[in-house]
């Protein structure tokens, strides 16, 4: 309503108090009153769609791999800071330095959070749609009628005039279905699907850390191996070369020993490439350049820690992927109800009021004061099947998200049943192979000695120290396998993470 052109400055006799407002009045304490209820009802709505409840998943009542596995104590009984470093059973200085560095400095790790600060972001943006809406501004205009205009009287009402106002609106969606509640609860359950995210995604980057870090002392250890190797085919030359000058063996055996060293100084160099590209992996894993880190080489001891015990009905609690998996679910029950409020119709409350004068001096009176208030109510009645759409969408979505969850749990039920197999089968393979390089070990002496005597050519001893060297080489390689297997178990097992941990918010 624009009242600058005032009635009163041009002459109109208009009374200040008119006997109809009091029924006026009546009608507007009805509608305040109409609209306080509406505001109760709003706040104390009912929700329409489906509660959640978590659906089941496959469970078992233990680990198929488990029997004979003799695991720790449960590390719940440790302080929840020494749960999350589950790294620190290792033993290893070196390990517990680098893995330290992970959360705060690798960069995917950045990403994450900032990902999850933007879900967190969003649960307060929908909240805030659970309140009224409050607006302002302030507009100065000078105006000119047209002088042709039907409602034209000359000199009746200025034909230029100002207009000064100072609104306020204000503006609420009661809501009676529950949209905005579910809403915000949706957006809660993404935020908390964001955290777990974020907390696997840092226990994958940490397992993947301490997989590389074993495998280049797996390395070291290898290359320790083909040191002591490259220095025993050194000797074994001399002595070919120094028979052969004394008259008593043969330049084949010389040529032999010589290829011998030559192709395992080849393999011992080659395993620098290895250990050059996991010492760079690690440093990109801490987020530095591969320039700025330096792994003293170290063989390692590859003796695998007790892993604490888990029941299976607890890989739903421990495992950061499980739990992402099931807010997700719970996210999208809620996009159910969101659907199913559309077939129910909308309510709206709104009032306007401010200031508005045609001059300045006097915008600050009770004379230009304005105000406006009311309630309104829409409804869809045809769509050609929209909501229907919507609806189905969302059963189908949350449908997926459901199998997505129990294939999830069938996923981490796997890779704790893989790895318990796998500790238990190498630790049988480690064994038999200390026995195969205990007696490659006596075979090769046997060889040398009848060498010595004259009794077999060298090709006896070739074979003989090849088997030796490959049996070395094959039971470091199952030491690093062994580690690898206690790394990735620790992680299938949830690490040190706990549902807990999650966010409320």
């Amino acid at each position: 309503m624009n009242v600058s052109a005032n009635p009163a400055r041009a002459g109109l006799n208009v009374p200040r108090w008119r006997p109809d407002l009091l029924a006026a009045g009546k009608h507007r304490g009805r509608l305040l009153r109409a609209t306080v209820l509406l505001a109760v009802a709003g706040l104390t709505g009912c929700m329409v769609g489906p509660s959640y409840h978590r659906p089941s998943a496959p469970a078992t009542p233990e680990f198929k791999e488990a029997a004979g596995w003799q695991p720790a104590h449960p590390a719940d009984q440790a302080p929840p800071a020494i749960r999350a470093q589950w790294w620190s059973m290792f033993g290893d200085p070196q390990l517990n330095a680098l893995e330290a560095q992970v959360a705060p400095a690798n960069q995917s790790v950045k990403a994450a959070v900032a990902q999850y600060e933007q879900a967190r972001s969003m649960v307060q943006y929908q909240r805030a749609n659970l309140y009224p809406f409050l607006s302002a501004g302030v507009s100065g205009t000078r105006q000119r009628g047209s002088e042709n205009r039907p409602t034209y009287f000359n000199g009746v009402i200025p034909n230029q005039y100002n207009d000064f106002t100072l609104p306020l609106d204000v503006s609420w969606e009661p809501d009676l279905w529950g949209r905005v509640r579910r809403t915000v609860r949706a957006a809660r359950a993404n935020a908390q699907s964001s955290a777990a995210d974020l907390a696997n995604l840092q226990l994958s980057l940490q397992a993947e850390l301490a997989v590389d870090y074993f495998t280049l002392r797996g390395l070291d250890e290898q290359k320790r191996i083909l040191d002591a190797t490259v220095a025993a085919y050194t000797e074994s030359l001399h002595l070919n070369q120094q028979l052969f000058h004394a008259g008593l063996g043969s330049d084949l055996q010389v040529a032999q020993a010589e290829t011998q060293l030559k192709a395992t100084q080849a393999q011992d160099e080659d395993v620098a490439v290895a250990r050059a590209q996991n010492e760079h992996a690690i440093a990109v894993l801490t987020g530095r350049p591969p320039a700025e880190l330096s792994i003293p080489p170290t063989p390692c001891p590859c003796q695998p820690p007790e892993v604490p015990s888990l029941l299976p009905s607890q890989m739903l609690e421990r495992r950061p992927d499980v739990a992402a998996a099931e807010r997700q679910m719970a996210a999208a029950n809620e996009q159910i109800g969101i659907a199913r409020s559309a077939y129910y119709p909308t309510f709206s409350i709104g009032g306007a009021g401010g200031l508005e004068s045609a001059h300045p001096g006097n915008l600050f009176t009770g004379a230009s004061t304005f105000w406006s208030f009311g309630l309104s109510a829409a409804d869809t009645l045809v769509d050609w099947g929209q909501r229907h759409a919507l609806n189905a969408q969302a059963q189908a979505n949350y449908d997926g998200t459901v199998a997505n969850y129990r294939q999830t749990v069938l996923t981490a039920y796997q890779e704790v049943e893989d790895n318990l197999a796998a500790i238990r089968i190498l630790q049988g393979e480690s064994a038999t192979q200390m026995q195969t390089i205990e007696s490659a070990r006596r075979q090769t002496a046997l060889a040398m000695k009848r060498f010595r005597e004259g009794l077999d050519p060298y090709i006896n001893v070739i074979q003989a120290q090849s088997v030796v060297l490959s049996s070395q080489l094959t039971e470091s390689a199952i030491g690093t396998r062994r580690m690898t297997a206690s790394v990735l178990l620790i992680k299938a097992l949830g690490g040190g993470w706990s549902v807990r941990q999650m966010p409320g918010d």
